[in-house]
């Protein structure tokens, strides 16, 4: 089957081209959303190689898919993880693949900007939470704040686009909303802020959920906010700044969900594939990728995937609690 001919489509209709993949669990932060401070991570057999990471993206590039994000976890602790950029590189260069991407702490960029520019990678996204030194190091535990500075400037030196995401949470960052903007539109970088997610009861963030209606009410008060038309691949929604010129972006699975429009999926580091990130349906594509070197069954095992996905999420925070289960990357949809 080819790409023009057979395209991955749901059985809602909706064109599924941009794969989200997970290289690892690990990170060099523990951040109080996302992982517990002393984490037991995947034994490396579970783990998919970097070639079977490769195995399995090209074979989403071969049934349409035109945007791949890396995610973690924090994508670039892996070892030996500009293989996988380089080979995902042939894919740009093929025309088969629109645009490879990146959600990152930014702990590691000065050491990988570069590299990753000269991959084909051209624009990245950084999770930084808050601009307060202290903060970030009580919401990171092990983050040091001037390295990530330090990364955002080798990015941009190397010539990558930088969007910042932020998870609003309530008595964290409520005070930084404004400040936020303004640092990034000052230095010529999009921000986009995220409702934190219910992904799993391993910790609780209930208190934390800052709705993005009270983000932009925040924000109004401060700049003339004009909704934009540009999208991105994902499900922020953009508005500009007039004051600034620049773009604010929100991405709002709770009080405002972009379900309507997913045209996403989502691979792990294990290769789990998930049709929705609010659903805990997955298809075990390891187990088919270990079986055969026939890419034929990996392909129908795909569409098979393809096939389940649900029309939305149904987040219930009544009845659920609220964890990062890779919280700050998975819930980090955006653009």
């Amino acid at each position: 089957m080819n790409t023009q001919n057979a395209p991955l489509i749901d059985p809602f209709a909706r064109t599924i081209d941009y794969l989200r993949v997970s290289v690892t669990d690990r990170c060099d932060f523990r951040c109080t959303y996302c992982m517990s401070e002393h984490m037991t991570f995947l034994p490396k057999a579970k783990l998919l190689s970097l070639e079977e990471l490769d195995r399995l993206c090209t074979s989403f590039v071969d049934l349409g898919v035109k945007k791949l994000r890396v995610t973690g976890g924090e994508p670039l602790v892996r070892r030996g993880i500009m293989s996988f950029f380089e080979g995902m590189s042939r894919h740009l260069d093929s025309g088969a693949l629109h645009e490879l991407t990146l959600t990152t702490n930014g702990s590691q960029l000065r050491r990988f900007a570069q590299p990753l520019f000269d991959a084909g990678v051209r624009r990245v996204n950084v999770s930084l939470d808050t601009l307060d030194e202290k903060k970030f190091a009580a919401v990171t535990r092990w983050g040091r704040f001037a390295q990530v500075m330090d990364g955002i400037d080798a990015a941009l030196e190397a010539g990558l686009k930088v969007k910042i995401n932020a998870v609003a949470l309530k008595g964290v960052n409520d005070d930084e909303a404004v400040d936020m903007v303004r640092w990034c539109h000052a230095r010529g970088l999009d921000m986009t802020f995220i409702e934190v997610m219910p992904m799993g009861d391993d910790i609780e963030r209930l208190d934390e959920y800052w709705s993005l209606d009270d983000v932009r009410a925040t924000l109004a008060e401060q700049f003339t906010l004009t909704d934009i038309p540009l999208n991105t691949g994902g499900p922020a929604r953009y508005m500009r700044a007039e004051e600034t010129g620049g773009r604010i972006g929100f991405i709002t699975p709770l009080s405002h969900n972009f379900c309507e429009s997913c045209n996403r999926v989502r691979l792990t580091c294990t290769g789990q594939l998930y049709m929705c990130l609010g659903q805990d349906d997955d298809a075990d594509l390891r187990k088919v990728l270990r079986a055969s070197d026939d890419d034929a069954a990996l392909h129908d095992a795909i569409r098979r995937a393809i096939a389940r996905k649900p029309k939305g999420h149904d987040f219930d925070y009544s009845r659920q609690t609220v964890s990062g289960e890779m919280g700050r990357h998975m819930s980090h949809t955006g653009g």
